[in-house]
């Protein structure tokens, strides 16, 4: 499912226009963004926990020229599903 299916189906089952769905959609995902940002852990209850880890930085190579790469320490976003998303998955 993509953001504009999203939008959709919010503003059919609630009837919404598409334009205050969208709002709605967006504004959800902002506060979550800004959230994260600021080092805040995000909890959906039945759905899941995203939270923000820090990868150290670390030595690799360049696959196509062998040569040694320096990758920076870097923030990434992470995704812990809660027990209703693993139920349906699993059939439960």
């Amino acid at each position: 499912m993509i953001k504009s299916e999203l939008i959709k189906k919010v503003a059919e089952e609630n009837r919404l226009k598409h334009a205050d769905a969208e709002r709605v959609v967006s504004t959800i995902f902002d506060h979550i963004v800004n959230a994260l940002a600021e080092g805040n852990r995000v909890e959906l209850r039945g759905f899941g926990i995203l939270t923000v880890r820090t990868r150290k930085a670390r030595k690799a190579r360049n696959p196509k020229t062998g040569a040694p790469v320096f990758i920076a320490e870097k923030k990434v976003p992470f995704f812990k599903a809660g027990k209703d998303i693993q139920d349906a998955l699993n059939n439960r």
